[in-house]
Formats: structure tokens, C-alpha cells, sequence
């Protein structure tokens, strides 16, 4: 039974907080499935893509904010196995056991609740993120407190804390454990810090999770409301980490001008060459001169492209072909995002939207089912309509089969569909990795001797990439895609050759050296896979202790 009570031990209390137990990329009992795999890339962008697919985790980034964000001594176990997470509960005595998990994850976060009523008694247990969205969750799992929204509000409340008080924003890392065609690239190398900036969308899209759980359409949570206030997180970072790239994490950074611009002008004043990787809806781009994103650093965008024939606002007005390839003219990347079974598409027409997706040549291209997921608008219209079908939580993430009724594409389509998008997208537009090398190099010829000493010194950044990785990677693609892309290989050729001619001798021979090396990795990486290799995140303990001076006190 729910409790409405706070806990009486406030601040003094002992907490863990903990994400759901793998393993994850595989079937079994608990709702982990093969096609979903704990990877944001390999799971819904680059999925079809093998070995040239690139690998990568991301942290849970919610409960490790919550972590930071109030006094009581907390441990955050991150990607945890069910064992350790039982050892976990036996060697400490927590008095709060805070789990995280999305909707999928729902048998996963019912057995941790029972597992901690077993191993722990004394324990509250308090489940939030997006799983806290499933109607009449209490009474599928047992819990304490079931949390729906902001985390950090709710847990300084319920400790007894100020609860507007500022929020501390923790430095980590974008993710870990990256592998490309089939070699380990070392965490150290890849120097980006993670930003979550905001938490909804003022668009609304009716199929938007973040935004229905953070007060629906048109609310945005601010959690650094001002270019001062992102320029102070990215300074701290920077000083201590030596970090100059940033994800940030918000619906539609480029949306809020003003903050933008803010930041810009502080970047300037302290000459800060940095790089940003954002989200940004079409609309929110065309605010901008090109000119005025290369000053920001602006790198990746992820564009909602969704449908030709979408009536969503953001797409308003939006040439979005002619955006994307502007965009990787000045060097900057663009992931591509298609929604597959929107009203309108039928078995008929759905080809030739997908083949307007293909045609903007995206960097990277996410194509992802139109899921009605509980709290959504789309769900609460799906539901009145009767539509919705008896569809397992654990295959209702947009990789997979409609879990509601299509007017013309039926549930079995729905996923063939979807994987002939992947697939084909591959087939025309090669491997993301080749994408990648190519709007870089543009970008970098570009703007290599901009008058700009920040602009400058950013793409200049690349060089060693360009000079000892890129050209490797390319040799071993072109050789690995000769006898089955004739188009394609020739076209990876040239990009190769004419890094080489940039870049002189020493980019040829590192070429002939690492690129027959990635040949041969990248095929025994595609044999495992064949084989069923799956990669699973390493489980990460984050230990935060008070100090006699009540201040935190993180212990590795």
C-alpha cells in the first residue's frame, strides 16, 4: 500500500538509489528483450547497421542529479545485476531504496520491489521515471511512494529539505565503454560531459514522453534557466576535467533564444572554443544564421524530421531537406528522426515517405514506431478509441510491433516496415561512420583558418582524427563494402583519398596500418554478432557520504 507520510529520519537517512538489474540485450522473464539493448545508438539508430554500428552506454543520469541534489548519504548503483543488487542491500542498511526504471522495464523494477522487501524490510521503497506513467502501477508493483515528475523536488520534500533550493548540476561523463568496428576506444579519449539543461518541450508532440511527464505541452522545466547558469556548469567542467564537448540533454535546446545567445556572449568574453551536441526541432533552427551555430560550437543536431506530411508545428514552414544538408556543409552532424505508422501512412504511401527520409542523407537516422506510451496525449486518444492493444510493457518501445490498432498497417507490418527503413538507409546512404567522416571533413576545410580563434580552434581539434583515425576507418569500410555496395565503396574511396592528399604521407601509411586492422576486427565483430554477442554496461557505484560539516562527500 502507497504511503503518504514522509520519512521521519529526514537529512540522517541512508538511500540508495538504483536503476533496473541487467542483463538487458536479451529475452528472458523479467522484460529484458534482445532487440532493446541498454544502447541508445545500436537500439534505434545505427541498429541494422553491424559491425559498423557504433557502440556505446549512457549513464542514468536522473538519480545520479537526484544524488547530488540532496544532503542525505546516498549511493547510486548504476546497471546493477540482480545479484549485486542484493548484495548491495545486505552489506548496508538503507533506510529508503529509490529505484528508476522506464515503462519498459516494469517487471524489472516489481521483482527489485520484491527483492527489497525480502532482503531489506525496514526499507521505503520510492519508484519513479517514466515507469511511474503506467496506469494503476501501485497496484502492479510495491511500493512506498510511486514518483511522477520532477525527482529532485519530490526527494528534498520528503527528506525534509528545502525544496527550492538550487540545483546542483554533478559533472559526468556523456558515456562509456565505446566500441568501433569491434575495437575498445578508451573512455579517456572521448572528452564530452553530459548537460541536462531542461525537461520538456513546449511543441507538445502528441507522442512526446519527456513533455507529458514534465507538465504536458507548452510547460518547460528550466534546470539551468540562463546562458550564466549553463556557461558556469561548462566552465566547472572544462576546469576540472579538461572537458571542451558537451550533450546537452533538452528537448529543443535551440528553442530558448535567449538563453542561447546568453551563453554565446559569455563564451566570447572568456574565448571558449567549445562543442555542443543538441536536440532541436526545425523550426527552432531557422531562429539562427549558420553563422550563429558555428559561433555557439553547435556539432551534432538531433532533428525531429518525423513525416513530409507531419502537421506538428515544429516542422512549420521547414524545407527540412535543404536544413540538413546546409547543416553538414558547415560541418555540423545531423541524426535524422522518422516516425513509422503515423495516421496518415498506409502500406502504400509508407515507401515513399521513407525514401523522403533517406533523401536528406542524415548523418545518422533513427526511424522509431509511433507508440502511444501511457501519460501521452496519443495514448489517452488511442484509449478512447478503443485502439490500443494487449501488448506487453517489455515490447512497447518502438523497435518492435505497433502495440495499438493502425487504420491501414497491420501489427505484423508494422515491424517489417521498420527494419526495410534501417535497412535501406544503409543500403543508399552507407555506414554513419562514413556519414560522419564526410560532414566533418567539410566542416573542416570550411572553417580550418576562420578569423575566429575559438572557431578555428575547435575544428582544428580534428586534425588528429582526420590525420590517424579517419582515413583507417574509411580504408577498412571501402575494402569491407566493395563486393556488396559497388555504388557506395567508390564514393568512400574518394572521401578517403582526399583525406589523404590533406593530410600527406604520414595519413597514408596510417591508413594502410589501421585500416586493414579494422577489415579484420570489424569482420570478427560480425561473426559474433551473428553468433548472438550482446554487450552489457558494467555496473557503477556512485558513494556520497556526509561530512561533519553536513557537506557531501562523494567516495569512489
Amino acid at each position: 500500500m502507497l504511503k503518504t507520510n514522509f520519512h521521519p529520519k529526514g537529512s540522517s537517512a541512508k538511500i540508495l538509489l538504483s536503476s533496473v538489474f541487467g542483463p538487458y540485450a536479451r529475452d528472458d522473464e523479467y522484460g529484458s528483450r534482445a532487440i532493446n539493448p541498454m544502447e541508445l545508438y545500436h537500439n534505434q539508430v545505427t541498429r541494422m547497421q553491424g559491425a559498423f554500428s557504433p557502440r556505446r552506454f549512457h549513464h542514468s543520469w536522473g538519480i545520479l542529479m537526484i544524488q547530488e541534489n540532496i544532503s542525505a548519504s546516498c549511493t547510486v548503483l548504476d546497471f546493477p545485476t540482480r545479484k549485486k543488487f542484493v548484495r548491495e542491500l545486505k552489506s548496508h542498511q538503507y533506510d529508503v531504496v529509490g529505484i528508476s526504471g522506464i515503462i519498459v522495464n516494469i517487471n524489472k523494477v516489481r521483482e527489485m520491489c520484491r527483492v527489497v522487501r525480502e532482503v531489506s524490510p525496514g526499507s521505503e521503497i520510492v519508484v519513479g521515471g517514466h515507469v511511474a506513467a503506467v496506469p494503476g502501477i501501485e497496484y502492479i508493483i510495491d511500493a512506498d511512494h510511486i514518483v511522477k515528475g520532477d525527482g529532485i523536488a519530490w526527494m528534498r520534500e520528503y527528506l525534509g529539505e528545502d525544496t527550492n533550493a538550487s540545483i546542483r548540476h554533478p559533472l559526468f561523463s556523456s558515456g562509456f565503454y565505446m566500441r568501433v568496428m569491434g575495437i575498445r576506444i578508451p573512455d579517456g579519449i572521448d572528452r564530452t560531459a553530459t548537460i541536462i539543461a531542461s525537461l520538456g518541450c513546449p511543441m507538445g508532440c502528441n507522442f512526446c514522453t519527456t513533455s507529458a511527464f514534465f507538465g504536458g505541452k507548452g510547460k518547460v522545466f528550466n534546470i539551468l534557466s540562463t546562458g550564466e547558469d549553463l556557461f558556469r556548469v561548462m566552465e566547472e567542467a572544462e576546469s576540472l576535467y579538461n572537458v571542451k564537448s558537451f550533450s546537452i540533454m533538452d528537448e529543443n535546446f535551440l528553442l530558448q533564444k535567449t538563453r542561447v545567445m546568453e551563453l554565446l556572449k559569455y563564451m566570447k568574453e572568456k574565448q571558449k572554443s567549445w562543442a555542443f551536441h543538441v536536440f532541436s526541432s526545425a523550426n527552432a533552427i531557422n531562429q539562427y544564421t549558420y553563422e550563429e551555430l558555428i559561433e555557439l560550437g553547435i556539432s551534432t543536431i538531433w532533428l525531429g524530421l518525423e513525416s513530409p506530411r507531419a502537421s506538428y508545428s515544429k516542422l512549420d514552414e521547414a524545407d527540412t531537406i535543404e536544413m540538413a544538408h546546409e547543416l553538414q556543409k558547415h560541418g555540423i552532424l545531423v541524426l535524422g528522426s522518422t516516425i513509422i505508422g503515423l495516421e496518415h501512412q498506409t502500406p502504400e504511401n509508407i515507401r515513399e515517405e521513407i525514401n523522403h527520409a533517406i533523401a536528406h542523407e542524415t548523418d545518422f537516422h533513427q526511424f522509431m514506431l509511433y507508440t502511444p506510451l501511457p501519460g501521452t496525449p496519443l495514448y489517452r486518444e488511442m484509449e478512447k478509441q478503443g485502439k490500443m492493444l494487449d501488448v506487453d510493457y517489455a515490447d512497447v518501445h518502438g523497435q518492435g510491433n505497433f502495440n495499438f490498432e493502425h487504420e491501414a498497417i497491420s501489427h505484423e507490418e508494422s515491424k517489417n516496415i521498420l527494419d526495410w527503413a534501417f535497412k535501406y538507409d544503409f543500403e543508399k546512404n552507407g555506414p554513419s561512420l562514413f556519414r560522419m567522416c564526410r560532414t566533418a571533413f567539410e566542416g573542416w576545410k570550411r572553417y580550418k583558418n576562420h578569423s575566429d580563434p575559438r572557431i578555428r580552434e575547435r575544428f582544428q581539434r580534428k586534425t588528429m582524427l582526420f590525420r590517424h583515425i579517419y582515413a583507417g576507418m574509411l580504408w577498412a569500410m571501402e575494402h569491407r563494402l566493395k563486393n556488396s555496395n559497388n555504388s557506395l565503396s567508390p564514393q568512400i574511396r574518394s572521401l578517403r583519398q582526399r583525406l589523404e592528399k590533406e593530410f600527406g604521407i604520414i595519413t597514408v601509411f596510417g591508413a594502410r596500418l589501421l585500416g586493414p586492422l579494422l577489415y579484420w576486427t570489424s569482420k570478427w565483430e560480425e561473426k559474433k554478432l551473428a553468433w548472438g554477442k550482446t554487450y552489457e554496461p558494467k555496473t557503477i557505484i556512485s558513494r556520497r557520504r556526509m561530512s561533519r560539516n553536513g557537506n557531501g562527500v562523494v567516495v569512489p
